[in-house]
């Protein structure tokens, strides 16, 4: 028997550093993301998005990382949660799996609706080289994987904590698997 899925850690950052700090708690606010996270709002916040159009829709108001991916990378490299930069660390639930537009209910009011994987970038591998050949690679038949989370949209608001539940609720079918965003 698995223990069910849950939040190992919370974590938030004002300004646009890599690795986020380790919270108490942390607040979704429907329809704009992490109340004080420097990537809230409606429209994009990451750089490289406003850069490119700062009037696009923000499909990453929220960072959800799998714990079991750290699990993965020991002992060749020493990465703890908040350290990739996710609001949101998990345990027991297989984020990169499940299709676009699954909802997880997390703790007692909080609904996040999946949108797309994070894209690693090159930050990645200058906060621990060797680290992006590990969360983006391609499989025996050219496919890229990519490791490094899911992004998601707040649906329904409400405060986020350690040892919260995770719920999920998959989309109706077809299921379209997650993509870029």
């Amino acid at each position: 028997m698995t223990a069910p899925a849950s939040v190992l850690g919370v974590h938030i950052s004002l300004d646009h550093a890599f690795s986020k700090q380790a919270a108490d708690e942390i607040e979704l606010v429907a329809g704009l993301g992490v109340a004080g996270d420097c990537h809230k709002g409606a429209q994009v916040r990451h750089r490289s998005r406003v850069a490119a159009d700062p009037t696009q829709p923000n499909l990453r108001q929220v960072h959800l990382m799998h714990a079991e991916l750290f699990d993965e990378l020991q002992p060749d490299f020493d990465i703890k949660a908040g350290d990739l930069g996710e609001n949101i660390t998990t345990r027991g639930i297989d984020l990169l799996s499940l299709p676009t537009g699954t909802t997880l209910k997390i703790g007692a009011t909080a609904l996040v609706s999946l949108t797309g994987l994070r894209n690693p970038c090159q930050q990645i591998e200058a906060f621990r080289p060797g680290l992006l050949k590990r969360v983006a690679y391609k499989n025996a038949d050219g496919h890229l994987i990519r490791k490094a989370g899911v992004m998601g949209v707040v649906v329904l608001g409400g405060v986020v904590r350690p040892g919260d539940s995770i719920d999920v609720s998959l989309p109706p079918v077809p299921h379209a698997p997650l993509e870029r965003v």
